[in-house]
């Protein structure tokens, strides 16, 4: 792996990581079943016997992993979800910051390195108790959340109590494992007459240089780094020099230009991962910055997010819901231009709404300690059938078996400035029209997300408001330029036909959804998805028959109450019981055609066996993978070049965010699928494609491919 590669890591985990606690919400997490084992038991320590007011004392939570699993050090490495506490303590206590043993380093198929736990860890905290206490008794609560992996991750948590009696003197409880554990406590960075360290920095490398007799004389030396959140980082590399100098290299990506250190530890000891290994805990020298200056990579990744924006209402998944904004302007032609401008920009402020509210959701994760990605809401089923349901309503409203309309208080009250329900309805389709645009990855846009996800949060929200300038732009310049609706068709009684037709374009991405589920859940999840479908369809034709303004008062509030049970009913038994009750799909029964699914342990053997490799990153929501794969990967003399140079074709589906796709995906810096990587063979360093693929672009690069025999 080059540098390059290998810098691209942690803007993908932590949203992965906010995915995984959501399904564990969605799961019974406490018991952490696999396979008929336990995976992890945990367990609260305290090591004292009774709380004395005033005093602070030290709680443990202690963690058992079943043989081979591990869980994360406070930095995970190249993936991982570090453990968390959420203490909820009575009013006037305080919690001190998690105290961390020295960790493992794991290295794991695919390059992947990472920081971690095995079989037993106790995480420390002290906690102080208020001065006085009325209590008998007191009762310590605390939420913890956890990763643990092997060859497959799984989120856990438990709800942990501890009960200590309170009391004027206390005595020491646990003292061996407490004992134990802080002996594995990284210390204090020693005297400068033992240790003295320096930083310099070259480039996209730090370089940490040691010079301590102590440190020198033991075997293995390593440095483990201890990252702000937008400062990206690839494997420190150790060097020993003839002096007795410990050099550590780190390979960097930040935009901080004012970066000379990182806060971390120095691990050293007998062997790597040995007993008795000790550790200094070092802090990255200060450095005086002032406000960065709008710099001209900024500009250049904020031009990609214009331009990935623009290029997104190409996106086959957006066009249906624009081209109801492009009837809302035939409807206009020839009317006041103020309604015109109107309509439009409600339709941009929608746009804008979506995107800008998704980037203030992902800084929040990103605060919270949370990888970020796009379009991580169509890796959960739950959120793909809303948007079923959600095109559904939006098809039939166009086929006029009901109209969708504001209650009279909310025009005259907080959508009063509309002055016209149309208005509200151009907003909405804007927001529609964005939500629907998250699965297609255009030109430019996977660039510019990846680069913002590793930056501040004010870089992610002024990207995201680039993207959303950038799909904007034609409907603004549109409304503000009425003249041009002169070159669009005279409105007429077509329209009521044209309208039925987008109704159709609206089933067709309908379609589009419930194969996704498909490729999520399987058939039995499209069948019960279905059968809800078809209730709020019912729902949606009482509404339309018999809530409108010509019933009585009666009939409405009876129409409305039986509305009501068919879509809450058809949802807690369709969804709540029989949908989530599917499996999900199997990534090996999708892949077919040549390709196999990937796998870490198939790629680790196809690359040390030093056959050349391409892995297609894919997704069933993704339709730009979909356009690539029949256009470009399935063609005729790519299939040919593919079979001629015996190249491995592995297909890595992340339809449902696997945890092993999620690793690779975030090593080449990229925030989702797609994502094609080809390795050429003989060990030689990997190429990596943009997201729309030719077919000259592929057979070019197939030709550095060292050519072997085919396996029969």
């Amino acid at each position: 792996m080059n540098p390059g590669a290998n810098v691209g890591r942690a803007f993908m985990s932590r949203l992965f990581g906010a995915l995984l606690l959501l399904l564990a919400m969605l799961s019974p997490a406490r018991a952490q079943i696999y396979e008929g084992r336990e995976l992890v038991q945990a367990k609260l320590l305290a090591e004292v016997t009774a709380v004395v007011p005033g005093k602070p004392f030290t709680v443990g939570l202690l963690l058992h992993m079943v043989p081979n699993w591990h869980t994360y050090w406070r930095f995970p490495g190249d993936a991982g979800i570090p453990t968390e506490i959420k203490w909820k303590l009575p009013d006037g206590w305080k919690a001190g910051e998690i105290q961390w043993p020295i960790p493992l380093k794991l290295n794991e198929p695919g390059d992947i390195q990472i920081y971690g736990y095995h079989d037993e860890v106790l995480l420390l905290q002290e906690i102080t108790p208020p001065a006085s206490l009325k209590e008998s008794t007191v009762q310590l609560a605390a939420e913890t959340t956890w990763l643990v992996c092997e060859k497959i991750c799984i989120p856990g948590g438990a709800n942990l109590k501890l009960d200590l009696p309170v009391a004027a003197q206390t005595a020491t409880a646990n003292e061996e494992i407490f004992s134990r554990y802080r002996r594995s406590l990284p210390q204090n960075w020693p005297d400068p007459k033992v240790a003295r360290a320096s930083w310099q920095r070259h480039g996209t490398e730090l370089q940490l240089t040691v010079e301590s007799a102590a440190l020198a004389s033991y075997p293995a030396a390593d440095f483990f780094p201890l990252p702000e959140a937008s400062v990206v980082i690839a494997h420190p590399k150790t060097e020993r020099a003839a002096d007795g100098r410990i050099i550590f290299r780190v390979p960097i990506e930040t935009a901080d230009k004012n970066l000379t250190g990182l806060d971390g530890i120095v691990v050293f000891g007998q062997s790597e991962n040995g007993a008795g290994r000790n550790a200094w805990s070092l802090t990255a020298p200060a450095v005086t910055t002032s406000v960065p200056a709008f710099s001209e990579g900024l500009a250049r990744f904020l031009l990609f997010g214009f331009l990935g924006g623009l290029i997104l209402n190409l996106m086959p998944c957006v066009l249906p819901v624009i081209s109801l904004k492009i009837f809302g302007f035939i409807q206009h032609a020839g009317q006041d231009r103020r309604r015109i401008l109107r309509s439009g920009l409600a339709f941009v402020a929608g746009i804008f709404a979506w995107f800008i509210g998704l980037a203030l959701l992902l800084i929040a994760l990103k605060s919270a300690g949370r990888e970020i990605t796009w379009a991580f809401q169509f890796t959960n089923p739950y959120f793909v059938v809303l948007m079923s349901a959600i095109v559904l309503v939006f098809a039939l409203n166009l086929f006029g078996v009901f109209e969708i309309s504001l209650p009279q208080f909310a025009s005259r009250g907080v959508l009063g400035w509309t002055a016209k329900e149309g208005d509200a309805g151009s907003f909405f389709q804007g927001v529609f029209a964005t939500v629907l645009a998250t699965p297609c990855t255009a030109p430019f846009l996977g660039t510019a997300l990846g680069f913002a996800f590793t930056q501040s949060g004010w870089t992610i929200l002024l990207m995201f408001f680039a993207v959303a300038a950038g799909m904007a732009s034609p409907y603004f310049l549109l409304a503000a330029q009425p003249a041009w609706l002169r070159l669009l068709p005279k409105p007429g009684p077509w329209m009521l036909r044209v309208k039925q037709l987008m109704g159709f374009l609206l089933l067709a991405t309908l379609l589009f959804l419930l194969a996704v589920l498909g490729a999520e859940r399987g058939v039995e999840a499209i069948v019960w998805t279905s059968c809800f479908l078809l209730v709020l369809s019912i729902a949606c034709w009482v509404k339309g028959a018999f809530i409108v303004p010509t019933a009585s008062t009666g009939s409405r509030l009876v129409s409305l109450v039986l509305v009501l049970a068919l879509v809450l009913g058809g949802a807690w038994y369709f969804i709540g019981e029989k949908f989530a009750a599917a499996k999900t799909v199997s990534a090996e029964t999708l892949t077919q055609g040549g390709w196999q699914p990937f796998t870490p342990r198939l790629l680790e053997v196809e690359l040390k066996q030093g056959h050349a490799v391409f892995i297609d990153f894919t997704a069933a929501w993704c339709l730009t993978c979909k356009f690539n794969e029949a256009n470009v990967l399935e063609a005729g003399a790519v299939r040919d070049a593919f079979q001629r140079l015996g190249v491995t074709r592995i297909k890595a589906d992340w339809t449902n965010a696997d945890p092993a796709i999620t690793k690779i995906l975030k090593q080449f810096g990229r925030p989702g699928v797609p994502m094609y990587v080809l390795y050429p063979g003989n060990h030689a360093e990997p190429i990596l494609f943009p997201e729309v693929l030719t077919q000259n672009m592929i057979l070019e690069k197939l030709e550095t491919v060292s050519p072997h025999v085919a396996a029969e």
